[in-house]
């Protein structure tokens, strides 16, 4: 690794981290800010509930939520969190080497004594760190809205760790996938259309499977794989899942290292 390096990655994604990080700290603290105002409704929030088609219920993982108790409406904020967390990866996985081929200073890093290898480890490792930060954000909300908004109402905490603790396994899907993807399209001109559409489509795979009861497509989108709906109610991974997500990321690492190494880079003529 090069701490030099790394050290730049970090120091160029401080804007980033601290938006992100704004931005899930408003989200979670504005549902929290009316959850008491669902429990203290609890019957009749059910009865509407009730009135809702069963595919959008179903899309959103809603039919599995009680939205009266702590984690159940928390499962239902978590979402929304998850696909923040998902762009965000996404993001940093397609920037991570392509924003130096299209600002044309990839040659220049590259004729610096260092390898490859322990260019793309350092970029890697600040932008893992980047997310932890986010990540760890992220558990501070989580316990501080709960200790403000739960009241009277009680909750498991081990469900609520291991839904935190999911955080780590989902950015990495995406980290990885960002950064695979970006090193086997000749170029990336804008990360954000790349991060957006796979953040999205995996959102969107992840409504019809729940609509239209694909079973297949729980296996290609993470936000099934992590479902924080199922995570509450069984008080645990669908392990299957998470074993297929955690592998994925590793090929997809180990598939970015050894393009890397082998792709051409442009020089400026």
């Amino acid at each position: 690794m090069s701490a030099n390096i790394y050290i730049h990655e970090l120091r160029t994604r401080v804007r980033s981290v601290l938006i992100w990080s704004l931005s899930v700290t408003a989200l979670i603290g504005f549902f929290f800010s009316i959850f008491p105002g669902f429990a203290d409704q609890a019957a009749l929030i059910n009865q509407m509930m009730a009135k809702f088609p069963p595919a959008l219920l179903e899309a959103f993982g809603m039919n599995r939520m009680n939205l009266a108790t702590i984690l159940g409406f928390y499962s239902l904020i978590f979402i929304f969190v998850q696909l923040c967390l998902a762009i965000q990866a996404g993001n940093y996985g397609f920037g991570l080497v392509s924003v130096e081929e299209s600002e044309w200073t990839a040659d220049f890093l590259l004729s610096k004594p260092v390898s490859r290898t322990q260019v793309l480890t350092s970029k890697l490792l600040a932008a893992l760190t980047s997310l932890t930060i986010t990540n760890a954000v992220v558990w501070v909300v989580t316990f501080v809205v709960i200790a403000i908004f739960h009241g009277k109402y009680p909750y498991e905490s081990g469900s609520l760790f291991l839904l935190l603790i999911s955080i780590i396994i989902f950015q990495l899907f995406f980290l990885s996938v960002g950064l695979v993807v970006s090193l086997m399209v000749k170029r990336v001109r804008s990360v954000t259309p790349y991060s957006l559409g796979l953040g999205f489509g995996m959102y969107v795979l992840s409504a019809f499977t729940g609509m239209f009861g694909t079973s297949a497509l729980e296996y290609i989108t993470p936000f099934k794989h992590l479902d924080p709906a199922y995570i509450v109610q069984n008080g645990g991974y669908d392990t299957p899942l998470v074993l297929l997500n955690l592998a994925v990321s590793l090929v997809a690492l180990g598939l970015s290292y050894w393009l890397y190494i082998r792709r051409d880079i442009h020089a400026v003529s």
